[in-house]
């Protein structure tokens, strides 16, 4: 428990470790009343004015059950795609770990680790010092996902679930991976000629 939301209405006193740990800071640099405090000949301001108790977090954070939900996750920097699925609702604390949650993950997660999402990424996303690819938040909303039918989804649904099986069980997707790529390639109208730029573009990196 590193924070404490106000609208979850927890009993500090029902986590003395926590408690004890917060006021090893100092309740007057907790507190949410805007004072300044004179403590050691050190000027101490409080947290800004809020009706929040000491311990809890100073603003409202809608989002925090966003946590706890299925979601995709990603790591920021890498020139291949990397989206992973959670769908236990676990929690990931690395710096550059980003999430995804909402509806139609598994078309989402198909779509995103496609060489099409490799490849358009090539173009929009930023890099690092050295040249590589950065899959940042505000580039990746710039994508292309088409819109498809109810059926296509339960499509996706079910080759992605296949593929995640497999990779569970140390077993070769090659097949099925293909299948994705070549659907999203329909998704997209792409000629012949554009999926073999595609597919050249892919082998090089």
């Amino acid at each position: 428990m590193i924070a404490t939301f106000p609208s979850l209405k927890i009993d500090i006193e029902k986590y003395p470790a926590i408690k004890k740990h917060l006021l090893s800071f100092g309740i007057k640099r907790l507190e949410q009343t805007g004072k300044e405090y004179k403590v050691n000949d050190e000027t101490i301001k409080a947290r800004k004015k809020t009706t929040n108790k000491w311990f809890e977090t100073q603003d409202s954070i809608s989002y925090w059950d966003d946590f706890s939900k299925q979601k995709i996750v990603w790591g920021e920097i890498s020139d291949r795609t990397k989206f992973c699925i959670d769908l236990k609702g676990e929690f990931f604390t690395e710096a550059t770990t980003f999430l995804m949650t909402g509806k139609s993950l598994l078309y989402l997660l198909g779509f995103l680790n496609s060489k099409v999402s490799e490849y358009f990424f090539s173009k929009i996303g930023t890099t690092t010092g050295v040249g590589t690819v950065r899959w940042k938040k505000f580039t990746i909303e710039q994508l292309y996902v088409p819109v498809i039918s109810i059926d296509r989804y339960v499509y996706y649904d079910t080759i992605v679930n296949s593929i995640i099986l497999k990779q569970s069980k140390n077993e070769d997707y090659t097949e099925q991976l293909t299948e994705l790529n070549m659907s999203i390639y329909q998704e997209l109208n792409l000629t012949d000629e554009e999926i073999k730029f595609i597919e050249k573009y892919s082998e090089s990196i």
